[in-house]
């Protein structure tokens, strides 16, 4: 099954932050042992906007640190395909998040994955396998 990571756990793994817990940070390190870890494209576009609000400081320019979180060996990117975009307009209602969210749901649910999130909401959608 393909470990996916919302947008704040794919930065908080690379950027070595705390608040990532202990379970996800394990999950990940065996999934990368395994298969590796996935995020969704929509989660490069995440960060971008956060920068661009300014409610994200990285330590460096956004394109240098996109391309260094990008290319951790393991690390794979899932595009966002026709499929998965429809089918982020077809999830089960009631669901519970925005449009980014929405499509990297609908990315885990199409490789029949799981997320790591810390996102309550997401942990109470039903549709979703989701791990802290």
């Amino acid at each position: 099954m393909p470990t996916f990571l919302d947008t704040h756990a794919w930065v908080w793994w690379i950027t070595k932050d705390r608040r990532l817990s202990r379970r996800a940070h394990s999950t990940i390190q065996g999934a990368l042992s395994l298969e590796g870890v996935w995020i969704s494209a929509i989660s490069i576009w995440e960060v971008a906007k956060k920068v661009e609000k300014k409610q994200l400081v990285l330590d460096r320019a956004l394109r240098h640190w996109l391309d260094l979180a990008i290319s951790v060996q393991g690390l794979y990117i899932a595009e966002l395909t026709n499929a998965i975009l429809i089918e982020s307009c077809e999830l089960p209602s009631p669901f519970p998040g925005d449009p980014a969210d929405q499509m990297i749901v609908a990315t885990v649910r199409h490789y029949n994955g799981r997320l790591i999130t810390k996102d309550r909401e997401l942990h109470r959608y039903p549709h979703l396998r989701c791990l802290w």
